[in-house]
């Protein structure tokens, strides 16, 4: 299948250089390679190769090559520097292309800086929009629910072996990537942090809860979360406040990039599934308009809440409830509505018979709405 990211690549490959991140095997490479086919003289270096790491230090690569792939090459020392120097001396009209693991965008935020030489691009899982062409909505948004959008387990269309390569997958990012980040006593405590987050999505996180749990401290348990998300396990979704600096310390909620990961029933596995479609969604608009676009949750301090939110310019634009049957207008979701006009509501139902439109609030098929978004 051709990624949603293909043609806005494509196009952008010409103007500056492309920085391509995302989870593990989100489909980096195979997206890379498939952009290769529209170039006459395309060449691809892995640094995690022996001999394509020599070629990549020697700077001995075919000299007429009009698209330059390279692969990992944030594990170089000063790598930053190195893709300055070749940007800045490449022959005309050459493309040049770098893709990694979620630590390139972790890495990409200190020392020399790239600025103006580059466009940024997050690659995310399946969504249901991605995959219209060839299912309908409805049993898209349901195989997500099961299978997660990882490209692997999703196109298998097998449970068991979406499970044979979840486990696999989690194993190595243990064991590798997050060993990176921390020290390796720390890394029983990474595994159980896991496992507890698995059964906190949709939930406003407390830090000294998870601490006890974890007998660390509240910070450690910011530490390890903060490096969860550096590596694209988890992400975040904060509340809405106009004030950001009060928002960034109020509880966020956790959800994973793989919905098959979580734990729970099927409404809980729904949210998270609409969650990573939301947030790619925004992080599309983002890298291919510049648009000033946020995903938030709102709720007051005695407990009303809405699932998601989404702002324009701090504005918010979206509120957006998710239910598994429930088509029943949700009070919350009412509440919101009314004290914040001009805004739009939806309340996204998987198994709706129904849709509906009641005091200017959507109540419509979940796969339905996704299946609009951007990507």
């Amino acid at each position: 299948m051709k990624r949603y990211l293909y043609e806005p690549i494509k196009r952008d490959l010409f103007k500056k250089m492309v920085i391509l991140t995302g989870p593990r095997q989100i489909g980096k490479t195979y997206l890379a390679k498939d952009l290769m086919t529209e170039f006459k003289n395309p060449q691809y270096l892995n640094y995690d190769n022996l001999d394509d790491a020599r070629i990549i230090k020697s700077h001995s690569w075919i000299l007429n090559t009009d698209m330059l792939i390279l692969d990992e090459v944030h594990k170089m020392v000063g790598w930053k520097m190195f893709l300055k120097g070749i940007y800045d001396t490449r022959p005309i009209n050459q493309a040049i292309m770098v893709t990694g693991s979620a630590r390139l965008e972790t890495f990409r935020q200190s020392g020399e800086s790239l600025a103006g030489r580059y466009f940024h691009f997050h690659l995310n899982p399946i969504s249901v929009r991605e995959v219209l062409d060839t299912i309908d909505h409805y049993e898209a948004l349901s195989l997500l629910n099961r299978l997660g959008g990882f490209p692997e387990p999703f196109l298998s269309g097998s449970e068991q072996e979406a499970a044979r390569w979840r486990n696999q997958y989690y194993t190595d990012l243990i064991r590798e990537d997050i060993l990176e980040f921390s020290r390796i006593q720390e890394i029983r405590s990474m595994r159980l942090l896991l496992e507890l987050l698995r059964e906190r999505i949709g939930s406003p996180l407390s830090y000294m809860s998870i601490a006890g749990d974890l007998q660390v401290a509240p910070n450690t348990v910011r530490k390890y979360i903060d490096i969860l998300e550096s590596l694209c396990i988890v992400f975040l979704v904060r509340p809405f406040h106009f004030n950001v600096a009060r928002a960034i310390l109020k509880e966020p909620k956790v959800y994973f990039y793989d919905s098959g990961f979580v734990k729970g029933d099927e409404g809980v596995k729904l949210e998270n599934t609409c969650a990573v479609c939301l947030l790619k969604h925004i992080q599309y608009l983002q890298d291919t308009t510049g648009e000033d676009i946020a995903l938030h949750y709102i709720k007051t301090k005695d407990g009303k809440e809405v699932d998601f939110a989404i702002s324009k310019e701090g504005v918010i634009k979206d509120l957006i409830e998710v239910k598994l049957s429930e088509g029943t207008l949700s009070p919350t979701l009412r509440f919101f509505s009314k004290r914040l006009p001009g805004t739009l509501a939806y309340q996204l139902v998987h198994n709706l018979r129904q849709e509906q439109y009641i005091d200017r609030i959507s109540i419509v098929q979940a796969g339905k709405w996704l299946s609009e978004l951007s990507a």
